[in-house]
């Protein structure tokens, strides 16, 4: 009994120079909102990355490189160094280039050809699709 009692002080004292360690060290958690743009912003950065990476991983793309003597690791790694203001540069330039466009264009340009396929098949009295041509 004697030897707690002794032993009090050196664990009391030890207790709290635990407590106050751990209470320091750690610092407070923060807590924000988080806005909607932000995490758009996020995705589409990651997003762009991805599809350069994709890009990349393509064989056309990977034979290109070897003859210009870069290895698609390399130019992977390069990839991930960039900033993210550089990589949506880049991805805005492949979406300028024709190979690389949107298939917007793709899509209108077919719906034109269509139209006027039907519309000279209809003038030729092939088809009846438009009531115009026949001018009634």
């Amino acid at each position: 009994m004697r030897f707690l009692q002794s032993m009090r002080k050196p664990i009391a004292g030890l207790v709290i120079v635990a407590i106050s360690a751990f209470s320091i060290s750690w610092a407070p958690a923060h807590a924000a909102m988080v806005s909607t743009d932000k995490i758009l912003k996020q995705n589409k950065q990651n997003l762009d990355r991805e599809r350069l990476t994709m890009l990349l991983d393509r064989s056309e793309v990977r034979k290109q490189l070897e003859a210009w003597g870069v290895k698609s690791e390399e130019a992977k790694a390069w990839i991930e160094s960039l900033t993210d203001r550089e990589i949506s540069e880049m991805v805005a330039r492949i979406d300028q280039m024709p190979a690389g466009g949107s298939a917007i264009g793709i899509l209108v340009g077919g719906a034109l050809l269509v139209f006027f396929v039907l519309l000279v098949t209809d003038i030729l009295g092939y088809t009846d699709v438009f009531q115009f041509v026949k001018g009634q």
